[in-house]
C-alpha cells in the first residue's frame, strides 16, 4: 500500500513535513497546502518558502494549486517545473465557503462545462505530470457520474476521491456506494481519502476495497502522526517518539516565527488535533488553549506528557 499526506492548510507546511519525514519516514508522497495560481512571475514569499526544494528534501512533495483559470494553472505549472517539480495536483475538493464562493475547490465541480474546457486547456499545455484530488459533487453524490465522464476523457496521474460532497464539509459518513463506482467506472488510478483515523479503520477498508493500492490520510495523521508505522507493523504509540516529534516542531517553528502569539497559534492547532489520543485530556486541554506565553505552553505539555498516556489505535 503507498500511503501520502493530505494537504492542511497552516498545518502540514514544510516545518510539519520535515518533522514527520524524520521521526517517521513513512509517507510516500505529501502535498502541499494549496497555492492560489496566479500570473504573477514570483510566488508569494510564504508559498515559495514551503515549497523551496532546498526546505522539502529527502522527501516527495507535490504542489497543490487552487484555480478555475486554466492559463493561471500552466503558468504556475511551469514556475513549479523550474524549481524541479515533476507532479502538480489539482484541488477540487476544498468545502471553505470563501474557496467555494468563488467556484473553486469543491465549487468548481458544479460547473461541469467550466470544468471540462479547463481540463481540456491545461492538460494540452501539460508541463508536468497532473493529479486531481476530488470530492465527488458539490450538492448531491448523483453530480459525481457526469464528473467521472469528464476526468476520464484526461489522463491524469492519478484521481483522488475524498467520497463527500461540498455540503458535507467533514460531517456524516464518506460515500462508499459512489466510491466503488468509480472504481469501476474510472480510467484513471485511484486514490482514497477519507475518514482513516484508526488501524481498524484501514483494516475495513482494505479488506472491502482490496484493488485500491493508495491511500492518503489527513486528520487521522494528524492526530495519530505515526498511523502508517502502527499499520505496517502493528505497532503501539509511543509516548517519547511523539514528543519529541512536537518539540522538533515547537523548536523549529521559534526559528522562523516572530513572537509567542504566532508559535502558540500554530501549536495549538495541531493539539486541536492530538489532544484526543490522551486519556483524561481535558484539563491539560484547557491550559494549553489558555496559554499567553511559551513559559504557560511549556509547562501545560510537559505535564501532559508527564502525566497522561496515549490511547491504543
Amino acid at each position: 500500500m503507498n500511503f501520502y499526506f493530505a494537504p492542511m492548510e497552516g498545518l502540514t507546511g514544510y516545518i510539519y513535513r520535515n518533522a514527520h519525514n524524520a521521526f517517521f519516514n513513512n509517507v510516500d508522497k505529501y502535498f502541499s497546502p494549496f497555492i492560489v495560481a496566479n500570473q504573477s512571475n514570483s510566488f508569494k514569499t510564504k508559498e515559495l518558502r514551503d515549497v523551496l526544494p532546498e526546505n522539502n528534501q529527502g522527501l516527495v512533495l507535490i504542489p497543490q494549486l487552487l484555480t478555475n483559470n486554466a492559463k493561471d494553472f500552466t503558468h504556475m505549472s511551469k514556475k513549479l517545473k523550474q524549481l524541479g517539480y515533476n507532479e502538480v495536483n489539482l484541488n477540487l475538493g476544498c468545502p471553505s465557503g470563501t474557496v467555494v464562493s468563488k467556484n473553486r475547490g469543491s465549487g468548481f465541480l458544479s460547473k461541469t462545462k467550466e470544468l471540462d474546457e479547463f481540463l481540456e486547456e491545461i492538460f494540452s499545455e501539460a508541463v508536468t505530470k497532473i493529479s486531481i484530488k476530488t470530492r465527488i459533487g458539490k450538492d448531491s453524490p448523483e453530480e459525481f457520474y457526469n464528473l467521472i465522464e469528464i476526468f476520464n476523457k484526461y489522463p491524469m496521474e492519478e484521481l483522488i476521491i475524498h467520497p463527500r460532497i461540498q455540503k458535507d464539509f467533514y460531517k456524516n459518513k464518506p460515500n462508499m456506494e459512489i466510491f466503488k463506482e468509480a472504481l469501476i467506472l474510472s480510467k484513471n488510478p485511484i486514490c482514497y481519502n477519507g475518514d482513516i483515523f484508526k488501524v481498524k479503520d484501514y483494516e475495513n477498508f482494505s479488506k472491502d476495497f482490496t484493488s485500491v493500492q493508495t491511500l492518503m490520510l489527513g486528520r487521522g495523521l494528524l492526530a495519530n502522526p505515526g498511523l502508517i508505522g502502527d499499520i505496517k507493523n502493528n505497532t503501539k504509540p509511543e509516548k517519547k517518539l511523539l514528543k519529541d516529534f512536537h518539540d522538533k516542531i515547537y523548536e523549529d517553528y521559534k526559528e522562523v516565527l516572530f513572537g509567542d502569539k504566532n508559535v502558540l497559534f500554530r501549536m495549538k492547532e495541531l493539539w486541536f488535533y492530538m489532544l484526543p489520543r490522551f486519556s483524561s485530556n481535558e484539563k491539560y486541554a484547557k491550559k494549553i488553549r489558555k496559554s499567553e506565553r511559551l513559559y504557560d505552553y511549556d509547562a501545560a505539555v510537559f505535564s501532559l506528557f508527564r502525566d497522561q498516556d496515549i490511547l491504543e489505535n
